[in-house]
């Protein structure tokens, strides 16, 4: 879940303060952990949460694209298209990807489009955040698999089959039937195979997930997911999917969202244990993170409070809700935000006693390995 925001001109006041306060944080020895690493997050967003907008298009406002910067974050793939809703979805999801390539365009100091793992070394080589446009439901499909064709032209590298309810492609995680496949997905993934995109299996229910892995040619990714095994709730996946993406060689990231602790109320110590269950299930060399957030944090929880109410009501009224999501539960973890998130993990896993090469390949490495697998070096 993604709230993001488009217009920026109210912050522009604060710009140098905010710099000025993103370097501080870059100067830090803190910083070490990550300060040479390619830090990946699998599925994220640029935006300003304490003013949500409908709106999927990042936000690369001075506030946003500082706080990037200062955060150490050298690539995020960033959801745009149709999730949901009352919109075309091919029309919005094309809308989408021109709307993503002009600002890439106006921001090209700060910002460039992934499409290569060569560009993902470029944008660290250069101190550029990289985007790496993804889709979070197969809806812009529609009954044509030769769409494929057209978002891969257009730069699309992350095809997830499903969000929350089924669709003409699979069931999602909370589709109560967990009929797996369908037909047309397996033409789908095909086509995805041949036009060398990720298959991204977030989202989708258990036996989507597990038919989609066996049917793909190439290893599949869950880009942001938890361990059902911690917590038994439909957005997090069971050791079984866990342990078949990786056999096949592919990737999971770990989210930062409440369904990380039965309570609803995650901490830093749940996505630690989280990443540690998975790496136990799938080995050291595929598992990463996909935040599913955005580095700004909210300034005022109380405040927003309001807003997030409004927002899963708005969700559970479209039917795209998924279970362990309340309003007093935040899309983001209280303690594990802000431009310091992946510093401060890095130190995490270390205090876990991850050797510093095992945190390394969690923070991007893994991601990089699973990307040469699809696109090539």
């Amino acid at each position: 879940m993604t709230i993001d925001r488009r217009d920026f001109m109210t912050l522009a006041a604060g710009t140098m303060a905010l710099e000025a306060a993103s370097a501080a944080v870059a100067a830090s020895p803190a910083e070490a952990p990550i300060r040479n690493w390619i830090v990946v997050n699998a599925l994220g967003g640029l935006g300003d949460p304490n003013h949500p907008s409908d709106s999927l298009v990042p936000d690369l406002g001075p506030r946003v694209l500082a706080e990037a910067h200062a955060s150490g974050l050298t690539m995020v793939n960033v959801t745009l298209g149709y999730v949901s809703g009352p919109d075309d979805p091919f029309e919005a999801s094309v809308r989408d990807i021109a709307a993503t390539d002009r600002l890439i365009r106006d921001h090209a100091r700060d910002v460039t489009k992934i499409l290569t793992v060569a560009d993902i070394r470029r944008a660290k080589a250069e101190g550029r955040i990289g985007l790496l446009y993804g889709f979070q439901n197969g809806a812009m499909m529609g009954k044509d698999a030769t769409r494929v064709d057209i978002f891969a032209d257009l730069g699309v590298r992350v095809f997830q089959l499903t969000y929350n309810p089924a669709n003409q492609i699979g069931d999602g995680s909370m589709a109560p039937e967990n009929r797996g496949l369908t037909p047309f997905g397996h033409e789908v993934i095909a086509r995805a195979n041949d036009r060398r995109v990720m298959v991204d299996l977030s989202h989708s229910g258990e036996r989507t997930c597990l038919e989609a892995a066996r049917a793909s040619r190439a290893p599949i990714s869950i880009n942001h997911t938890g361990c059902r095994a911690l917590v038994d709730l439909p957005r997090n996946k069971t050791d079984a999917e866990l342990r078949l993406v990786a056999e096949r060689g592919g990737f999971v990231g770990i989210y930062f969202m409440p369904f990380l602790n039965a309570s609803g109320h995650a901490r830093a110590e749940d996505v630690v244990a989280h990443i540690d269950h998975a790496v136990n299930v799938c080995g050291e060399d595929h598992v990463g993170i996909g935040t599913d957030g955005s580095v700004t944090q909210i300034d005022d929880l109380h405040a927003y409070e309001a807003a997030l109410a409004q927002e899963i009501a708005k969700r559970r009224a479209a039917g795209i809700s998924a279970a362990g999501e309340r309003p007093d539960t935040y899309p983001f973890v209280v303690d594990l935000r802000g431009p310091d998130q992946f510093r401060k993990l890095a130190r995490l896993l270390e205090a876990k006693g991850y050797p510093p090469h095992r945190v390394e390949k969690i923070m991007g490495q893994n991601f990089l390995r699973y990307a040469e697998t699809i696109w090539g070096a």
